[in-house]
């Protein structure tokens, strides 16, 4: 009597899933043990085993790869040598049923990949299509790595002909095209000062209203008190830098514009009544903003040496808590890595920053005259929920004439 193959229950309790396909051809002998089908799950392609010997009939009207079955649906027979099938049966008799009730159901059990599972054990996870088992195992087989193969059957899965054509390909000195592999590297853990730096650089985007104005400004002049400075640094302590410079100038333009020291908090706009400047320090550790107290208070030199310092104590990892806070306003400064413009990100709970990026030469037309100048290319980035852009654009414009005209406000 022909024994029935049907959709056996999957290990994870699913009612229904898709045929993937035969494993054996319509009238080929199939032993106890053998591999008879496919079926594909949403976490993993099933491989279902016969407990049975027999001659494999399949149905005209059997389910095709990629089509939807159900638990318990009728797929294919097996019959002794020479018995005829119900479905040939009923063809010759149409008397006869298609589907016999009577029929033994066949025993089957549900195999992941190539490993037995019990009907309560979990699935191994596969990508679903990824591979139909018969081309795993030519792959196998053929020594091909199956992961560098491009699928050509129903979403991307990689059938036993798309193994066989990159072998030939291979062993003919084709290029088989292929998805390229997945990159190697290495994991890098990340640091409690890097989450930290991700945390408020994140803050400064999503927190605020962040707004970007940008200018240049003609730094001859400050490029000539430098150099001045330079030559009378002997014994005069260290030359300050441009930072330094923009630390200064930037503390007498908020003076000018208070409204850009403002912090918004939830019960208004709180104004501080002291100028603390922060400037971007690179460090292995990551980017951390020292902050310079009291910056109107100080000298030139005196800043140029708090800076020094502090520039020292955060690449040495030996910065204090207190000298991180309290700043009002920051300064970033990019030049000396060949930046030119960029868009600097609010350090919160500050209402703004200032970019500076590298001073170059370029043609300026000044009374109706082509000259070279030195260009220094401002970026201010504002929270337009405490400054409109009006004011930012007004203190903007007095910070880059500081900068073209140093000497009043620089030197003693």
């Amino acid at each position: 009597m022909a024994i029935e193959i049907v959709v056996p229950r999957l290990g994870w309790s699913m009612d229904k899933g898709h045929f993937g396909e035969w494993l054996k051809k319509d009238g080929q002998r199939v032993s106890a043990g053998d591999m008879v089908f496919v079926l594909e799950g949403e976490k993993a392609d099933q491989e279902v085993e016969s407990f049975d010997a027999g001659i494999l009939r399949i149905p005209p009207d059997a389910p095709k790869p990629g089509d939807e079955v159900v638990v318990g649906q009728l797929l294919a027979y097996l019959v002794e040598e020479g018995e005829a099938a119900p479905f040939e049966a009923a063809r010759r008799d149409p008397t006869l049923e298609v589907r016999p009730h009577a029929a033994p159901r066949h025993e089957v059990r549900v195999r992941a990949g190539e490993a037995a599972t019990a009907e309560s054990a979990k699935p191994q996870k596969a990508p679903r299509g990824a591979i139909s088992p018969r081309a795993k195992r030519v792959a196998r087989e053929l020594g091909v790595d199956w992961t560098r193969v491009t699928g050509s059957g129903r979403n991307g899965r990689i059938q036993e002909s798309d193994i066989r054509n990159a072998a030939a390909a291979a062993s003919s000195g084709a290029v088989a095209q292929h998805e390229p592999a997945a990159p190697t590297g290495q994991l890098t853990p990340i640091t409690t000062i890097r989450r930290t730096i991700a945390e408020r650089m994140l803050a400064g985007v999503h927190q605020a209203a962040p707004v970007t104005l940008t200018t240049k400004a003609d730094a001859r002049g400050l490029v000539d008190l430098r150099r001045r400075f330079t030559e009378a640094a002997i014994e005069a302590g260290p030359v300050p830098g441009y930072t330094d410079f923009l630390i200064k100038l930037s503390a007498l333009a908020l003076n000018e514009h208070q409204e850009m020291s403002g912090q918004w908090s939830d019960d208004g706009i709180f104004m501080p009544d002291r100028c603390n400047i922060g400037f971007a320090v690179d460090t292995d550790a990551g980017l951390l903003a020292p902050v310079v107290h009291d910056v109107p208070g100080k000298t030139l030199r005196q800043i140029a040496v708090e800076t020094r310092q502090l520039t020292k104590q955060a690449r040495e990892g030996s910065l204090k808590a207190w000298q991180m806070q309290g700043g009002t306003f920051t300064i970033t400064n990019l030049g000396g890595f060949g930046v030119d413009t960029f868009t600097p990100i609010i350090n919160l709970p500050q209402a703004a920053i200032i970019g500076a990026g590298r001073i170059a030469a370029e043609p300026v037309v000044r009374e109706s005259e082509i000259v070279a100048c030195e260009m220094l290319p401002l970026s201010l980035t504002f929270d337009h929920r405490v400054v409109d852009g009006a004011p930012a654009a007004r203190f903007l414009d007095t910070l880059r004439g500081y900068i073209e005209n140093p000497d009043p406000c620089l030197l003693p």
